[in-house]
């Protein structure tokens, strides 16, 4: 296969979505890859290191993709850069399929192929493929240094000659891999953690990892669906729910909320009244912020004040940590690649329970 990797351009997006490390082995394989000119630069994997493991460098989007049979990116193509991808080829990306009716349909025409990288699975032969795991463990580890940041207080106890530092506390609302990672890295700061999720097997997860688990009577073996994924609460349980929150929140000097449903809007799980109840200087990272915020007061890609409470509407945190993220994310993608290869060549095999999973059109169809 012939592979192109261009660079990436969204604003604010730094990762790429092939690292040396993992082009080596595709390269070993006997595939070939295309990497646009500073397509590494932004993740410090500069040129001169792809060019060291045997990758081909080109100037440009279209050079890059000049005769692949697949597009490797972090994010979606633009419209522009459909038109410069060969009929017949596979992009395979972060795609967000419920907001890409228009480009999917375009890539379509062209019969591209097109891969959700969000899509893989949750099923043990796809775990080295979950981009959602590896990107939210960047995301869990940076939300807590972006508060930490943000926090008019030390995060661990201490113990001085002006006086004991009490350490401070800190509240994780969903223990998914964001959440746990989180939760991980308060511990390690030496903050005082307590965390709430509504699905069962979070709460053994969560005491694993040294926190309390808060409000283990609204602990349901029906709130998690096949994926793994805490599912929309009914009315009932979501007053009851924020009831919870409500009343352990007004202590906490640091919240990382992480709550999401896959296609649909983050769950609304603090309120303003809830951020007014909290203590003078503390601080809120929303890491559901792109799909509509926990918090009712976040605001995308900015840090909006409630009194004295600080309410970080986290953007793309993945690529605030691009070396590691983009390792991580390539080889998520390598082992997709080797998943796809077929004796040297492109396999978009429909009835496989991966690729099946993934594939949003392929052939003049558009499956989702």
């Amino acid at each position: 296969m012939r592979i192109g990797v261009p660079r990436e351009t969204e604003e604010f997006e730094r990762r790429v979505a092939l690292t040396p490390d993992s082009i080596t082995k595709l390269i070993k394989a006997g595939h070939e890859v295309v990497v646009e000119r500073g397509a590494g630069a932004s993740a410090y994997f500069p040129d001169e290191q792809y060019l060291k493991v045997g990758a081909t460098m080109a100037d440009g989007f279209a050079a890059t993709v000049a005769g692949v049979h697949v597009v490797a990116k972090v994010q979606r193509p633009s419209l522009a850069e459909v038109a410069m991808i060969p009929e017949g080829a596979a992009v395979v990306c972060m795609l967000t399929p419920s907001t890409a009716a228009d480009l999917t349909a375009a890539l379509n025409a062209r019969r591209i192929s097109v891969l959700a990288m969000e899509l893989v699975p949750r099923i043990t032969r796809a775990q080295s493929m979950d981009v959602l795991s590896s990107q939210a463990t960047v995301a869990g580890y940076k939300a807590v240094l972006l508060a930490a940041a943000s926090l008019p207080r030390f995060l661990p106890s201490l113990t001085t000659a002006a006086g004991s530092i009490q350490p401070a506390k800190a509240f994780v609302i969903g223990a998914g891999v964001a959440g746990l990672q989180a939760i991980a890295t308060a511990r390690r700061l030496g903050a005082q953690v307590s965390a709430f999720d509504v699905r069962a097997a979070a709460r053994e997860q969560v005491q694993s990892l040294g926190a309390k688990f808060v409000a283990t009577d609204l602990v349901s073996a029906g709130a998690e669906d096949k994926g793994g994924y805490a599912k929309a609460q009914s009315d009932d349980e979501q007053e009851r729910t924020l009831a919870a929150i409500g009343r352990h929140i007004v202590d906490q000097d640091l919240v990382i909320t992480t709550a999401q449903i896959p296609g649909r809007a983050a769950p609304r799980l603090v309120t303003a009244e809830m951020v007014r109840s909290m203590k003078p200087g503390s601080v809120i990272v929303d890491l559901a912020a792109e799909t509509g915020g926990n918090c009712e007061l976040t605001v995308l890609g900015e840090t909006v004040m409630e009194g004295s409470v600080s309410i970080i509407g986290a953007r793309n945190l993945p690529a605030t940590q691009p070396l590691h993220a983009s390792q991580m994310f390539s080889r998520n993608m390598l082992t997709l690649l080797q998943h796809l290869d077929k004796e040297g060549s492109l396999n978009v095999d429909l009835d496989d329970e991966i690729t099946g999973a993934m594939t949003v059109a392929h052939a003049g169809v558009v499956r989702r």
